[in-house]
């Protein structure tokens, strides 16, 4: 299994340059231990002219039978012969693939110590492939590299050149050229290997989708070939093509937008609520949420109306926080929260501290009682006005959380988005947005009837005309509960109560 990558260059700027690249002497030959046999670089050619380095991969069939336990092409099941005799030991695979990242995982990553400077710099490079596996044939090549930049020719090796009737087979030898940038060309390679093969050596889990990911960055998203090669690449299981095609289709909007993946991925769309740099309202939002349940020595958190958890994500990194509850009344964004997390991988002393639960916030539940705090990020814009009342007997009236953290928009602050029209509101789904005076008027009045006290908090630049972006209101639960507070409650729990007899009946 063999692949040869050339450069050429001049006296200022030697060929030779490759080595430092790679990290592998020029005037050495040097072998590396794999799990499946031995892999050895060495130079053909090594001038300041021209300069070739090649990886040459040894089987041992022996472990690639014992390792591959029957699965994938390297322990066919299906026939007697077929763990030992196949094209393993000659075709390049996903076998070469592992043996690029793991002999020359520096160079993939553009890292040179002795001369920082030349991973980014594009080379005139020469990549040569023997024998390629091509499901798909030359076709198939073309349409995989040409978009990259290369240049590619992808000639059939016959059958059997004895017996040209017998026509072409489904391998063909690889050249590619362009300008490019080593570490652009080895990640090309790592991921387009294996597709071509259309087979791994090894059984394809949920981790293979972050391979993919950091392996395709700057080129994978825009890819016109992208679904292929994510299918392939995961051995066709759909579950994780999915999972990468979703975090693919954030990235490319991302970069449409000019932002960061974590501004946009976010349960009530945050991409509207742009900001100057350097610093997202997104993020500023989610760090005054944390200083207050700090400055509230909350330990156990209620995130109500979660979405893609953003937040709990925030939280789980502060240990003082033990105990961390995500609820939201939707199933898809607790699934795409749970991702996020890693929960699937998370450590178990980790994984104790953090739940993701289903229910809606305009009835109570009894497994949201005795928390330290609750908090209702972007939340109370998104219900209609007339079922204010039911959320607000669910967290204050029935939960009653010590504290209480609610955020919302500024809808005077609006005038200040230069991309959002005069009279929308900040999202399509908003219900309502309110202004300093109505948050407050409304804030104070939940205070007053369910026994908190409440102050208000800027988030984002106070603007001296219009106020901040968000505006936050902390309840504290004060140490007494009026007599007046609790017939208070009362009379909204009946309200709530016949409302919800009524909307049965309806």
């Amino acid at each position: 299994m063999f692949l040869a990558i050339s450069t050429t260059g001049a006296p200022e700027r030697p060929a030779t340059d490759l080595g430092y690249l790679l990290h592998k002497h020029p005037d050495k030959t040097q072998a590396f231990s794999t799990s499946y046999g031995e892999a050895h670089v060495f130079y053909p050619e090594a001038s300041a002219e021209r300069c070739t380095a090649a990886l040459l991969l040894e089987l041992d069939a022996v472990a690639l039978v014992r390792r591959g336990k029957g699965k994938g092409r390297g322990g066919a099941p299906d026939a007697a012969l077929a763990q030992y005799v196949n094209d393993r030991p000659y075709a390049a695979s996903s076998l070469l693939a592992v043996a690029l990242s793991s002999v020359f995982s520096s160079a993939m990553k553009g890292t040179c110590q002795a001369k920082p400077e030349l991973p980014a710099r594009p080379l005139p490079l020469r990549v040569e492939v023997p024998a390629l596996p091509a499901r798909g044939g030359a076709d198939l090549v073309r349409a995989l590299f040409e978009p990259l930049g290369w240049a590619v020719s992808a000639e059939p090796v016959a059958l059997d050149t004895e017996f040209p009737q017998w026509g072409d087979s489904r391998y063909v030898s690889l050249v590619l050229e362009g300008e490019q940038r080593l570490a652009d060309a080895l990640r090309h390679l790592y991921v387009l290997l294996p597709v071509l093969d259309d087979a791994k050596h090894y059984w394809v889990s949920s981790d293979e989708v972050d391979k993919l990911l950091r392996a395709g960055e700057g080129w994978l998203p825009d890819h016109p070939e992208q679904k292929l090669i994510t299918s392939r690449y995961l051995s066709r299981r759909w579950s994780l093509t999915r999972q990468a095609m979703e975090r693919l289709e954030l990235v490319r909007l991302a970069e449409t937008d000019d932002s960061a993946v974590e501004e946009i991925d976010n349960a009530v769309d945050e991409r509207t609520d742009t900001e100057e740099a350097p610093v997202p309202l997104a993020v500023r939002r989610r760090d005054a949420i944390v200083a207050a349940l700090r400055a509230a020595d909350a330990a156990r958190v209620l995130d109500l109306g979660c979405g893609q958890g953003q937040l709990v994500q925030a939280l789980l990194k502060d240990t003082r926080f033990s105990e961390i509850v995500g609820v939201d009344v939707s199933m898809r964004a607790l699934i795409i929260a749970s991702r996020r997390l890693k929960l699937d991988r998370m450590g178990e002393r980790q994984a104790e501290r953090v739940k993701l639960v289903q229910g809606s916030l305009a009835y109570t539940d009894k497994r949201l009682k005795g928390y330290d705090a609750a908090v209702l990020s972007e939340v109370v814009e998104h219900l209609d006005l007339p079922r204010l009342p039911a959320l607000e007997y669910a967290v204050f009236g029935s939960a009653r959380p010590r504290t209480v953290i609610v955020t919302t928009p500024n809808v005077e602050y609006n005038v200040r988005w230069d991309t959002l029209p005069a009279g929308h509101v900040r999202h399509s789904d908003h219900r309502f947005e309110w202004t300093r005076e109505e948050f407050r008027a409304w804030a104070g009045t939940v205070a007053e009837r369910h026994g908190y006290g409440v102050e208000f908090v800027p988030v984002g630049p106070d603007d001296p005309e219009v106020g901040p972006p968000t505006q936050m209101a902390v309840f504290t639960m004060t140490t007494t509960t009026t007599a007046t507070a609790t017939h208070a409650r009362t009379t909204t729990t009946a309200k709530g109560a016949s409302d919800t007899k009524e909307e049965k009946a309806a």
